[in-house]
């Protein structure tokens, strides 16, 4: 029998083991239009932690003692949907399981561009539209621009800094240790702030950047976003990703140069990558250039095991990721 990861309790702070159990299901009907598919590779996400709350967003809040769900990738094991066959590679939103039965209108089939297939969970996939989208379109970043990226060592940062230096901009990136930022640097950021390191951010970001910043792409809120909007130059784009600092607190954030939004014509957007999903072949023939004229790389922290999935979502408000954090299933 399939199993999938249950949400058993809402977590109220930082996630723990105890709000989540791995239960055998009842798996959904084979029905005309419908595939099986044998998971091989499970995504944890940053924005799953948002659906664990029980409040009105832009995706309805997970249910307590139903599976979870995210981004998955498997093989086809079975098919009752036209152009799907035994033995496809798909791409799926059934994830935190085994085995799924999905709607084949649900699923994407992999195109073959000789890459392995979890490259379709990270740059090629959700957080590198993100990272595309976020940057060029919401923050309309052009060529010249001094963009500051936080979060510069995950998914979705990473691609940002190398699609800000592919597109010829100046890229700053902050990160979590030496490590981290040394990975930051040779992805080509010409200078990357270690948040970790004594002293705080603001002073360090002035010092990164003397000319200011025209682009901050924000995955972090907090500190960052209050440093971004201090050394912001006039008229400065915000791209409003995500904000992993808040959402295990139960604090609210607070800014201190948040003004500077009035004072300096600051332009701060929220988007949600969905917004862009009707533009995927652009994403994918521009990213598909970059990739092959060298511009891309990517790393990825994977976790073995589908016992090991809620190691692994935690692990994301932990620092415990380098690139993608993946569960091989």
């Amino acid at each position: 029998m399939a199993r999938a990861w249950h949400l058993k309790s809402r977590p109220e702070a930082m996630p723990a083991p105890e709000n989540f159990e791995l239960r055998e299901f009842e798996q959904t009907q084979m029905g005309h239009g419908m595939i099986r598919v044998a998971n091989q590779w499970l995504s944890v996400d940053p924005y799953m932690r948002g659906r664990m709350r029980d409040v009105k967003s832009y995706v309805p809040p997970f249910a307590i003692d139903a599976p979870l769900e995210g981004g998955a990738i498997g093989e086809v094991v079975e098919s009752n949907a036209e152009g799907f066959a035994v033995g496809d590679m798909v791409q799926h939103g059934a994830g935190w399981r085994d085995e799924a039965v999905v709607n084949a209108a649900e699923a994407q089939k992999l195109p073959d561009l000789g890459i392995p297939v979890q490259s379709f969970l990270g740059f090629l996939g959700m957080p590198g539209m993100t990272a595309y989208f976020g940057l060029l379109d919401v923050a309309s970043a052009k060529e010249g621009d001094i963009v500051f990226v936080s979060g510069a060592a995950g998914a979705v940062g990473s691609t940002v800094i190398q699609i800000a230096k592919a597109k010829g901009m100046t890229a700053i990136g902050s990160a979590g240790g030496q490590e981290k930022c040394d990975w930051v640097k040779s992805l080509g950021a010409d200078a990357v702030i270690d948040y970790k390191a004594e002293g705080e951010l603001m002073p360090k970001l002035m010092k990164a950047a003397p000319n200011g910043i025209d682009v901050y792409f924000d995955n972090v809120g907090g500190e960052h976003l209050d440093a971004a909007f201090a050394v912001a130059n006039p008229g400065a784009r915000f791209a409003e990703c995500g904000m992993i600092s808040g959402y295990n607190s139960t604090e609210p954030m607070e800014f201190r140069y948040i003004m500077n939004i009035i004072g300096k014509g600051l332009n701060v957007r929220g988007f949600i990558v969905t917004q862009f999903m009707d533009r995927m072949g652009e994403f994918h023939a521009d990213m598909g250039a970059m990739l092959q004229a060298g511009k891309l790389t990517s790393q990825e922290t994977v976790h073995e095991g589908l016992e090991s999935q809620v190691d692994a979502f935690i692990g994301l408000f932990t620092g415990g990721n380098t690139g993608k954090m993946l569960v091989k299933v």
